[in-house]
């Protein structure tokens, strides 16, 4: 759902409501109100039993009324958040009642009767950010906290929403402000023999401004998994126990398993969280010749699942005498491939003593899928082929962003044009045009130097009462 509203007409004095809850029934639903006449439009809905007033901060019991006739509809619960304690900084009132769908509506139509208006998507945290409580990283954390599959998801979430990213390009910024306050002084004063850094000097300074932002955008690789997760498939010939393999990995009987070969005709998918990395296993049908057409068609989703596959287990049997052909080809197809590929050699509950390795050089791990016997060696190794050796991955303010990994890139790039201009003797006044390019990006990022359709582009993602 998009957003019509951000341009430069937006209203902030004009009172909001939404419901903020999911759609659907609930044992609690939340409407919002935000906005300078949110208290008084609140009152209009509202019998409180004690207080003749809300009181800022404290959440009340109140019965829900219809506003022409006083008729009670629902015992609620309202919350006040006076201005400019709010998440918007406006005037907020919540309205926790029973999650029946018409008495939400009811409240958000009373509302509009009194005279709000119904909020647009994402505009209660579009709000926020244009009255200075939220920067641009932190509204689109919102986002992401509000999607998080798994809690390592909330907790990078949680970290982008209290700045954590802004606070990392700080001290970027503001050694690269400084270097062209600096240049701008020498160009500005020249006749007043103000001091002009030497070049090796400006070179050394834009060298450390470079240095850090490249150690940003390589942290893209590693926010990406954790924003957007990974898809593993399991792939191999038929009854090498892939079905089985995916049951331990996902903790429960979810694929059929027998030992009649050929038994999963189609993909069967489960998403996991590995050291909180969301990752979409996908179970496919033994690779073999067959005439039976069911399993020819599941047979090529499973090359279609392999070909789409961020990471990908050859499940081969290892407790079989001699190297199987189909294996044989199947390893050989994956040793051209971009993507990682871990070969699992199972059934080692069955293979006789001293019997040979089927990885084929490759990265292998030797598990039993019925015993349960080295799964967990397979996780680490799961994990290891997605995150590396997580040296400095986990810091904070990683970025997680595509939008923030191309401005970042492009800091970059005038800081590049920057070098080049000193290194060629440029003027400094051309010089200050690639520094300047290199600091909007960054102002950009956290929203300070935001243009109209950057803001359409990310608060259109959310949903209404968000």
């Amino acid at each position: 759902m998009k957003c019509s509203r951000y341009n430069n007409d937006v209203q902030l004095d004009d009172t909001i409501v939404a419901i903020s809850t999911p759609p659907g029934r609930g044992g609690i639903g939340v409407v919002r109100l935000a906005g300078a006449e949110a208290y008084q439009i609140a009152m209009q809905l509202l019998r409180l039993r004690s207080n003749r007033e809300l009181q800022a901060g404290h959440a009340q019991f109140c019965e829900l009324i219809e506003s022409a006739s006083g008729e009670r509809i629902d015992e609620v619960v309202a919350t006040y958040f006076a201005k400019p304690h709010s998440y918007t900084t406006d005037d907020i009132v919540e309205i926790s009642a029973h999650g029946a769908p018409v008495v939400l509506r009811h409240i958000v139509d009373e509302a509009i009767a009194c005279g709000a208006r119904l909020a647009e998507p994402g505009e209660f945290t579009m709000r926020a950010f244009l009255n200075g409580r939220l920067d641009l990283t932190q509204a689109e954390a919102v986002r992401d906290l509000i999607e998080s599959q798994t809690l390592f998801q909330a907790k990078a979430a949680a970290q982008q929403l209290g700045g954590a990213l802004s606070k990392r390009l700080k001290p970027i910024k503001q050694m690269l402000v400084e270097l062209i306050a600096v240049l701008e002084a020498g160009v500005d004063f020249a006749e007043d023999d103000v001091s002009v850094l030497p070049d090796a000097e400006i070179v050394k300074r834009i060298a450390e401004v470079r240095a850090p932002l490249v150690k940003l955008a390589e942290s893209f690789a590693y926010g990406k998994v954790v924003h957007e997760g990974l898809t593993l498939a399991i792939v191999g010939r038929p009854n090498v126990g892939k079905s089985s393999l995916f049951n331990q990995l996902v903790e429960r009987e979810h694929a059929i398993v027998t030992a009649v070969p050929g038994t999963t005709r189609d993909l069967v998918s489960e998403t996991v969280s590995l050291g909180g990395i969301p990752l979409k296993l996908v179970d496919t049908a033994g690779i073999r010749e067959s005439m039976d057409e069911a399993e020819s068609i599941g047979i090529r989703k499973s090359y279609e699942a392999l070909a789409d596959a961020d990471l990908v287990l050859v499940v081969v049997d290892a407790s079989a005498s001699a190297a199987d052909i189909e294996d044989a080809r199947l390893l050989s197809a994956m040793e051209d491939r971009e993507s990682s590929v871990i070969v699992v050699e199972n059934k080692v509950d069955l293979a006789k003593a001293g019997s040979t390795a089927k990885s084929n050089g490759m990265v292998s791990v030797r598990t039993s899928a019925i015993t349960g016997e080295g799964i967990a060696q397979l996780r680490s190794e799961i994990l290891r082929q997605v995150v590396g050796d997580g040296s400095g991955q986990r810091e904070a303010g990683f970025l997680t962003n595509a939008r923030h990994l191309g401005l970042v890139n492009e800091s970059l790039r005038g800081l590049e044009a920057a070098e080049s201009a000193v290194r060629n003797r440029i003027p400094h006044e051309m010089l200050l045009l690639d520094l300047y390019s290199s600091l909007r990006p960054l102002d950009a990022i956290t929203g300070e130097t935001s243009a109209d359709d950057i803001l359409n582009l990310i608060f259109g993602k959310f949903c209404i009462g968000k």
